[in-house]
């Protein structure tokens, strides 16, 4: 197994403490952990009575994470995905917490390790799973998919103009032998797309690279559902903070939080309603800063969206805090 060569910087770190308006005694959430960088900011914030329960789907994350942070008392670390949080938290005692943290997508060092098949930049195994372990690799679903099911994921995941043939070239060469690397697929897409497409300053293999990853890990799904769960569990006053990377991450953030925040519409022909005091308020959304961007290039796209839960939750007998 190859060594994590690239130093892991967290995206907005200052925002993404300033919008969580860290409460020291609080119980927190870093839904996908990552290799930690915002959890360990967190962690300074905490007093001796705080909590932070980190997740993450991917073993390596989790075995570096217990290794980083297993000797301190106010961490627990677990590994889960998006979709499982509620369930997740209640296996721990936990109804309520003061804040979530989620930074999307795939993280440095998953990047930078060729044998995890994230990156056309290293040759490696078309794997791409987050989670090693569970479901099918990029590998194995490429030589499955029909030519439909493929342009269709290219399009709607990776919103590559030329889905159609690219998915049409990855049948053909399957026929003849299965694509099995990285540096196979990202060989063949640029083929597929031309000369011109090798001149551009994006990489012609990122939108395919994006699309098969998302389709390999549910990605879009998970977001849906960790969103809907984490929102459920928030105490009075907690906030969730999602980092996205991608326009097709960040609309389903902004729609969910746009729908839960924005006050209800009047209708000029009808008697005004009562006032709206929605349960949710939006907190802000935050870019990064050239700096940063110059810093860490990775931050380049990212978008940071805070919301915050204002009313009280019924509480079940008994529940621990």
């Amino acid at each position: 197994m190859s060594t994590e060569t690239t130093i892991h910087k967290p995206v907005m770190p200052d925002e993404m403490m300033s919008g969580l308006s860290v409460r020291r005694e609080g119980n927190y959430v870093d839904a996908t952990l990552g290799r930690g960088g915002h959890s360990s900011l967190l962690l300074e914030m905490l007093a001796d009575e705080g909590r932070l329960i980190m997740f993450d789907r991917d073993p390596q994350a989790i075995a570096a994470a217990n290794q980083r942070f297993g000797a301190d008392p106010r961490c627990c670390v677990r590994q889960s995905r998006l979709s499982e949080l509620k369930t997740s938290l209640a296996a721990l005692g936990i109804e309520q917490v003061a804040g979530i943290m989620m930074d999307l997508g795939v993280s440095s060092p998953q990047l930078d390790q060729p044998e995890r098949g994230f990156s056309f930049m290293h040759d490696g195994p078309l794997d791409m799973r987050m989670d090693p372990g569970s479901g099918q690799s990029a590998a194995e679903w490429l030589q499955q998919a029909t030519v439909d099911e493929i342009r269709k994921a290219l399009f709607d995941y990776g919103e590559e103009r030329r889905a159609g043939a690219i998915a049409r070239a990855i049948v053909t060469r399957r026929a003849q032998r299965p694509l099995q690397t990285t540096a196979e697929l990202a060989e063949l897409v640029s083929d597929c797309l031309g000369p011109a497409a090798r001149k551009q300053k994006k990489h012609p293999a990122t939108r395919t690279f994006q699309a098969i990853r998302i389709v390999i890990n549910d990605e879009l799904q998970e977001l849906r559902s960790g969103l809907t769960q984490a929102l459920q569990v928030l105490e009075p006053g907690g906030r969730l903070a999602v980092l996205a990377f991608h326009s097709l991450e960040d609309r389903i953030v902004k729609r969910s939080f746009n729908a839960l925040a924005r006050p209800a519409v009047g209708n000029r022909r009808l008697p005004q309603p009562a006032a709206h005091n929605p349960d949710y308020r939006l907190i802000g959304k935050w870019l990064p800063t050239a700096a940063e961007i110059a810093s860490n290039p990775r931050s380049r796209s990212a978008v940071l969206r805070v919301i915050e839960y204002c009313a009280d939750r019924p509480t079940t007998a008994g529940a621990q805090p």
